[in-house]
């Protein structure tokens, strides 16, 4: 199977053992996170194979951070530690609908002093996919190891994601955040957008009205999800493929985006095709539809990179729910 390689933040989410504003919490339960982290997570739990390129704080934290990712099956020899910078904190806080809202501790962050010099040339020679999100894009080291690291993509004619995973809270500015976004969506081959992001990067009311801007670079693949109205494919030919969502009580949405792009990325790397831009709508549909059933089965389950389904969960949940699937993922058909 091909290998994906994620590059980015690797952080503890402090999750609250109640709902309500932060300053009502009294308890938190400590489990590992960071969106790229997550992706690749992901992606080993369901059978595949992924590394990540970060740097971690030479302290308790990045310890079971590290440990976290090894028991997730996560490639981590790329990741680095660092005494003068600490791991990366974030404390959420969970509504009564199971919506998340953060605040981070990373002003003195050891992920943000990864630097173009630590990406290794031939860090992607055995990968197909590289993959990225916004949140360390802000003006640091680590944002230009994303662009060494995208460079090293394009010239070896491997296939980037990007899932922006706007977090308002890291960024000087709104203005700020959308740039960085806008500067780095022309290099995706894939990219995944949730509906309350596409306004705020686009400025368009409508992903439709936003497709022009959207294609208008290397994009094969927007992925755009809807939270329980489902998800959507696009592809740059105008073919639109949906899926409809699966009605579950949700738990906790940490981490529901990063499972619905890392389990597409999971089939796209288990794909034998050698041209991934020409997959047929039936495949790209099953995808699709394996992509939604996981970010359900996430939610229905409390935190993010701890808690990651393996197959055998993920089995168990398509079994429970099949009723409730528009159709049962192809791999899950014989089950």
């Amino acid at each position: 199977m091909n290998t994906l390689c994620a590059i980015g933040e690797a952080l503890i989410d402090f999750i609250p053992d109640q709902q309500g504003k932060l300053k009502e919490v009294t308890g938190f339960q400590r489990v590992a996170g960071g969106a790229p982290a997550n992706v690749a997570g992901t992606v080993c739990r369901l059978g595949g194979q992924a590394k990540l390129l970060t740097k971690l704080g030479q302290d308790a934290f990045g310890d079971y951070l590290l440990d976290q990712m090894q028991k997730s099956g996560i490639d981590t020899s790329q990741i680095l530690r660092s005494t003068d910078y600490d791991t990366s904190l974030a404390f959420v806080s969970l509504s009564a609908d199971a919506n998340r809202d953060f605040k981070f501790y990373r002003r003195t962050a050891a992920d943000l002093q990864y630097a173009p010099k630590d990406v290794d040339e031939h860090v992607l020679d055995d990968c197909s996919i590289m993959h990225f999100c916004s949140v360390s894009l802000v003006e640091s080291p680590m944002k230009y190891a994303h662009k060494k690291l995208i460079e090293l993509a394009i010239r070896n004619k491997k296939w980037i994601s990007f899932d922006p995973n706007l977090r308002l809270s890291l960024w000087d500015n709104e203005e700020a955040c959308q740039n960085a976004i806008r500067e780095f969506l022309p290099y995706a081959d894939i990219l995944k957008l949730s509906d309350d992001e596409v306004s705020f990067i686009t400025g368009c009311d409508t992903v439709e009205e936003a497709l022009p801007m959207l294609f208008s670079g290397r994009c094969e693949y927007l992925l755009y999800t809807m939270g329980r109205h489902g998800s959507r494919l696009y592809r740059r030919d105008g073919t639109c493929l949906e899926t409809a969502g699966i009605p579950v009580q949700a738990l906790d949405t940490t981490g529901a985006g990063d499972s619905f792009i890392g389990a597409f990325l999971f089939c796209l790397l288990s794909d034998d095709s050698v041209y991934w831009q020409d997959l047929d709508n039936e495949r790209l549909q099953d995808y699709l539809i394996f992509a939604n059933a996981y970010a359900a089965c996430m939610v229905s389950r409390i935190g993010a990179l701890t808690n990651l389904a393996d197959r055998e969960a993920f089995r168990e949940f398509i079994n429970k729910h099949r009723q409730l699937l528009p159709a049962v993922p192809r791999m899950f058909k014989e089950s």
